[in-house]
């Protein structure tokens, strides 16, 4: 029987889980967990060689003689890296270029690879980065408000923790029964490293974390956000230089430096013997969680469900309540028997919000290594997409209006007027036109675009937006909860309504050609469009497949403007850069 991705990466896991056991190399003693990790401390980069070097053996033991490829965790692949790649000379070059933004960590992750690929020379070794799933997140979350030069040097945000934010995602829109691209979730990893992630409809649009796995919340040994300011400070009044003070920053700072142990589960012991640094750490490390989830909902505009993982985060009850405390005001209630009472076993998501909640609370198990193995699958047994010419048309500003809205525009009984047909079936422009107006400017003589809806759904682009003095989220077509209002003017009157969107970009197809391509409906795909030197790569493009689509992509007039195209162009899908599809499963 052919197994897809998931079960093929469940299968992967159960191996490791089966290998629950120690075992030694040389002087040193190391366990399999069951998350299928190596545990090594602080074991030095030669004796973590010697267990990768060991695993053949181990695996072999347990009657596993063939693997079909190896997956590999890079906490860091820059801006280049944005989805799973197979890893070739060319890339690991490209990555031991990115070692200054993760000099702790990708150093160690290449070393392995290198082990990996003289250890099983004959199979494919795949990266699946820590920061992709971030890739998303609009220039906005991040940019520093710094000098250009040192944005032109490379600093930005780039957020971490991305195997696990996306699989709990995942799998809390599983629990919920849901598509993902419905959801506005925040995903609360606590652990020794912690961080909060907005997953607003299947994208990560803000994380904690920053250029580095610094910044953010309070970790067991790093300090979460400080002002940056105190380098300065500690310099001029404790001597200190940069590095002692970064090096302090990393591992003497969080949990560690206020209360001298960096776990918590002895700190919340100590709080409970009256120890008052053990309470203060408690009390910050919760209160910057809160924080987060407040300030991620209101970045989305709304919230469905809250996520718990990592290892506080799956098993420390009364953090869970500290942290959802105070958010009554959002809708967000716990439960405190289903809060005491949570059983992870078998990748269960236990749902522990009060009865009649508006906000989900959600605790899961992370599962990283699963999203690792799934990803890993994901590059291999999905065949390449066939790369041959899509038409690729420019919306330009237009509305789609209700019936309620053209009576109001244009009068009762009014029926607007097919002037031009468009390329999907049954669609056209009116000969009618309106105005837009927001609370900076107008923009005139807008387009209609029939048949009529049951709601009305406003398409501008960005820079409109700023014209309009109006916020609009980029959102799939139909998805407007949430969005907002703008007024419309028409020759018999005006009204104002919500629907105003900007469309996020999308190709239209149908079955066949959808078979023929490779395609299902909901996946994100990536698009060229240009020539070689200066064309461009729109990632995270939505599949849309219809009976009677006309296979065409659209975008809006600012990407147009971006790939110097003026009415129409051409574009072709990106071969194995394929994004899965960010659905449900079956």
């Amino acid at each position: 029987m052919k197994l897809g991705v998931f079960e093929i990466a469940e299968k992967a896991t159960e191996i490791f889980k089966a290998t629950y056991e120690k075992f030694e190399v040389g002087s040193c003693s190391y366990k399999i967990t069951r998350d299928g990790l190596a545990e090594t401390g602080e074991t030095p980069f030669g004796d973590i060689a010697a267990v990768l070097a060991a695993l053949p053996q181990i695996l072999d033991s347990h009657g596993v003689t063939k693997l079909e490829a190896v997956g590999h965790r890079i906490v860091h692949g820059g801006e280049k890296f944005q989805t799973t790649v197979v890893l070739d000379e060319t890339v690991i070059t490209e990555l031991e270029a990115l070692t200054p933004l993760a000099p702790l960590h990708n150093p160690a992750n290449l070393l392995a690879v290198g082990i990996a690929r003289r250890v099983w020379p004959d199979i494919p070794q795949v990266a699946v980065f820590d920061t992709a799933f971030h890739a998303t997140n609009p220039p906005r979350a991040t940019t520093y408000a710094v000098p250009k030069a040192w944005r032109d040097a490379g600093l930005r945000r780039f957020g971490f923790h991305g195997t696990s934010h996306k699989y709990v995602a995942l799998r809390a829109a599983e629990e919920i029964g849901e598509p993902l691209r419905d959801l506005q979730i925040v995903s609360v990893h606590l652990g020794n490293g912690a961080s909060v992630c907005a997953v607003n409809r299947g994208e990560s649009i803000d994380t904690s974390m920053g250029m580095t796995p610094l910044e953010g919340l309070v970790m067991g040994t790093r300090s979460g956000d400080v002002d940056p300011g105190l380098f300065g400070f500690l310099a001029r009044q404790l001597g200190l230089s940069i590095k002692e003070i970064e090096d302090a920053l990393y591992s003497k700072s969080g949990l560690l430096g206020l209360t001298g142990s960096s776990d918590m589960r002895d700190v919340e012991d100590r709080a409970g013997k009256g120890d008052t640094e053990a309470q203060l750490a408690i009390e910050l490390f919760a209160y910057r969680a809160r924080k987060y989830i407040g300030a991620y909902a209101a970045a989305m505009g709304g919230l469905d469900a809250v996520v718990f993982t990592g290892g506080i985060g799956e098993n420390s009850p009364s953090m869970r309540r500290r942290i959802c405390d105070g958010l009554e005001f959002m809708g967000l209630r716990l439960d405190h028997d289903r809060n005491q009472s949570v059983d992870l076993a078998n990748r269960a998501a236990p749902q522990i919000q009060a009865y009649g909640g508006k906000v989900r609370v959600i605790v899961t198990e992370t599962a990283e290594q699963l999203m690792i193995a799934q990803e890993t699958a994901g590059a291999l047994v999905l065949t390449a997409i066939v790369p041959e010419p899509i038409p690729v048309a420019v919306s330009a500003r237009h509305v789609h209006l209700s019936r309620v809205a053209v009576e109001t525009l244009f009068g009762a009984g009014y029926q607007l007027t097919p002037a031009v047909p468009l390329r999907q079936p049954g669609q056209w422009a009116a000969s009618e036109r309106i105005t837009l107006e927001g609370p900076k400017g107008r923009l005139e003589r807008v387009a209609i675009l029939g048949p009529e809806r049951l709601r009305t759904q406003i398409e501008i682009s960005r820079t409109d937006g700023f014209a309009l003095g109006v916020d609009a989220p980029v959102r799939d077509s139909g998805k407007l909860d949430g969005t907002p209002t703008v007024r419309l003017i028409g020759p018999a009157g005006s009204f104002n309504t919500d629907g105003l969107i900007v469309a996020a970009r999308h190709i239209h197809t149908n079955p066949d050609d959808a078979r023929r391509l490779g395609l299902v409906d909901g996946m994100l795909v990536d698009v060229h469009i240009g020539d070689e030197e200066r064309g461009l790569v729109f990632g995270k493009t939505l599949i849309r497949i219809s009976a009677n689509a006309v296979t065409e992509m659209h975008i809006d007039t600012d990407e147009a403007n971006a790939a110097d195209i003026r009415v129409n162009g051409e574009g072709s899908l990106v071969p194995n850069l394929r994004a899965i599809a960010v659905t449900n499963r079956d």
